[in-house]
């Protein structure tokens, strides 16, 4: 007789578990690259520490990270000492971490962030300069490892969507030391031949070493120089590479790659047979509207003929109304014209003209002549005041032999006339004006003399 095995509840198979694993694994290194880093408010660090083919969930708490020799960054390969344990609310186990160890992969990415940086402030990844992708190409070139899974990733939509697109394939290494130089040359040489009209990049994931090929500077210069569009299938979705951001496209996947450049065959059946028949669908409501319109139109023109007729004889009746009007009315303004005509023949204006030119003529003689005796006039009457003013000028007087004597000139001081012996004394500086000159002299002596008008000058005494 058989036992029934005991049963358990959730809490304690997952707290068994948990004894177990922490039992088992009290302590454990694990190497690793550090993805979907995240710092809550509590200041824990939350990542996941994954390879190509798992990934762990990992915690390391606030207490420890002051032991750390740099901070925690997504792409990081890094080596966690720590403990695994299983957190029983979620039944989910982790790796509790203690201490980090940093090596190649930390400087790896420090290396890639410095020369993203660089090439993009050189323009390697300006949008402007990415070239559009063919939604139909005739042929695709896969650059890549001819046995790598990626390849038949890609492969496999081609065969699933039916495409006639030709697929060829440029085996090159897409991992190692010269992986880089390998696809830049064949990124250069395909861009010579120009037989394709996309190239895809194909890889499929890995850790950062294994998918710096895909980070070097000489690959990014040829994929920025190719003529022909470039495509980056490099990793999984969470993985970047300096030739997703200089590619013309970058797909998460070599599956995504496919899935964007080839055309669903059928899918593009079903689209054209769909459009086929909505247009002829059209086409044919359209005939039948039009065919309606018709022979309404039909309809509407034997109606019309009777109309057309009636208008006809309309027009031309009024046609000839119209004529007889237009005549009536020029014959009328001819003969106001002829009326007009013949007043203004009595009205000339160049009569009027000639009537005033006359009456100026006569105007102007008799203002000639009335200015000419005024201008006498006046020439006479100034050639009197001339003589009365030329008997009394000081010129004439000094003509006929008189002097005009005045005291000499000392800065600004105004001059003055000598008329009596008073106004001077011994050594004064006097100028003695002549009808032609001038002396200077200085007085000796005065005296006063009265004047008789009857005989000579009398002397009055002297001083």
């Amino acid at each position: 007789m058989s036992m029934l095995k005991q049963t358990l509840t959730v809490s304690q198979l997952t707290s068994d578990i948990k004894n177990l694993l922490e039992d088992e694994f009290r302590f454990v290194q694990v190497s690793g690259e550090i993805s979907n880093l995240r710092r809550p408010y509590s200041g824990h660090s939350y990542f996941t520490l994954k390879d190509d083919r798992a990934q762990l969930t990992s915690v390391l708490f606030k207490n420890q990270q002051r032991f750390l020799l740099e901070d925690l960054r997504d792409g990081q390969q890094v080596i966690c000492h720590g403990r695994i344990s299983v957190y029983e609310p979620r039944g989910n186990y982790q790796l509790i971490v203690d201490t980090i160890d940093f090596h190649g992969s930390g400087l790896l990415q420090l290396r890639f962030e410095a020369l993203k940086k660089r090439l993009e402030a050189e323009g390697l990844f300006a949008a402007d300069h990415k070239k559009q992708i063919p939604a139909l190409p005739k042929r695709i070139t896969l650059i890549t490892s001819a046995t790598g899974a990626a390849v038949h990733d890609f492969l496999s939509i081609w065969h699933k969507r039916q495409s006639t697109i030709d697929i060829d394939i440029y085996p090159v290494r897409v991992q190692g030391p010269d992986a880089a130089e390998e696809i830049s040359s064949a990124i250069d040489h395909l861009g010579r031949l120009r037989h394709c009209d996309i190239i895809v990049l194909c890889r499929g994931g890995g850790s950062l070493e294994d998918l710096w090929a895909f980070n070097e500077e000489i690959m990014a210069w040829s994929i920025y120089h190719s003529q022909i569009p470039v495509v980056s299938a490099v990793g999984h979705e969470i993985d970047f590479t300096i030739a997703d951001f200089c590619a013309d496209l970058r797909t998460p996947t070599p599956t995504g790659a496919a899935e964007r450049l080839i055309p669903d065959v059928r899918q593009l059946k079903l689209i054209i047979q769909d459009r086929r028949r909505r247009l002829a669908s059209r086409i044919t409501e359209q005939l039948i509207r039009s065919e309606q319109d018709l022979r309404q139109n039909k309809k509407l023109l034997g109606k019309l003929e009777t109309r057309f007729t009636r208008h006809t004889l309309e027009t031309d009746h009024l046609t000839d109304r119209l004529i007889r009007g237009i005549r009536h009315k020029l014959n009328h303004e001819h003969q106001t014209l002829v009326h007009t005509e013949q007043r203004l023949q009595h009205q000339l204006p160049s009569r009027r003209v000639t009537m005033h030119q006359e009456r100026m003529k006569s105007i102007t003689a008799r203002f000639n002549t009335q200015l000419e005796r005024i201008l006498e006039q006046k020439t006479a009457a100034l050639a009197h005041q001339a003589s009365l003013l030329d008997a009394v000028s000081p010129l004439s007087i000094l003509g006929r032999g008189y002097s005009i004597a005045r005291r000499k000139k000392k800065g600004r001081a105004k001059e003055e006339i000598i008329s009596r012996s008073t106004q001077v004394k011994p050594q004064d500086q006097l100028e003695i004006l002549l009808n032609q000159g001038i002396i200077e002299c200085e007085v000796i002596d005065t005296s006063t003399v009265k004047i008789d008008q009857k005989g000579p000058w009398k002397n009055q005494g002297q001083r």
